[in-house]
């Protein structure tokens, strides 16, 4: 992958060599594997089985929660058994917050589809849509509570080797300027 953030512009490159941006693009690739498994799933409950839009949208959402659970401690590289007290419940029931933003995006495209008098191939284009919308707002109210929350850093060793590449504590800073600098420095000294 270092050769494919080579290509990409001197600031992009920069923001994903941080370890936000690893942790980010890690969580990007779950995300996309458990989108594509739950509108999968929301093709054939919609379409095939003609279940009812909450009951559709919540066990595709459910679907794509249990893909993502699979893949997550790959992403924030959780080694072991997980604890159930400060991963496992807690990521279901972020989970279980989403499902039910998605069964009523599912709802709302039902709604939509049939107010437009879509069928077919269109049909689902429009509720699974509004579905991918809602998806990614979740998207990224999952990964803040994951990164800042859930699967948060609490070894309080500052300076100890961590889990990314050539271990350390590197500055993350929401502006480039600053992350910019706080790298001039490092190169320094």
């Amino acid at each position: 992958m270092p050769n494919l953030i080579d290509k990409l512009p001197t600031a992009v490159g920069n923001r994903l060599r941080t370890r936000l941006g690893r942790q980010f693009s890690r969580f990007a690739v779950v995300a996309v594997v458990s989108l594509g498994a739950s509108e999968l799933a929301l093709f054939v409950f919609t379409e095939l089985m003609h279940m009812t839009g909450g009951i559709s949208g919540v066990s595709a959402a459910a679907i794509g929660a249990l893909t993502s659970y699979l893949m997550s401690r790959w992403a924030w590289r959780r080694k072991g058994r997980p604890n159930v007290l400060r991963e496992t419940i807690p990521f279901w029931i972020v989970s279980a917050g989403a499902w039910i933003v998605l069964g009523l995006a599912t709802k709302l495209g039902l709604r939509i589809a049939a107010s437009a008098g879509a069928t077919g191939f269109r049909h689902f284009m429009i509720v699974g849509g509004v579905y991918f919308l809602a998806n990614c707002v979740t998207f990224v109210l999952r990964f803040l509570i994951f990164h800042y929350v859930l699967f948060a850093d609490r070894g309080g060793n500052a300076g100890a080797a961590g889990p990314g590449p050539g271990g350390g504590i590197e500055a993350e800073s929401l502006s480039p300027i600053g992350a910019i600098a706080a790298e001039d420095d490092e190169e320094r000294s």
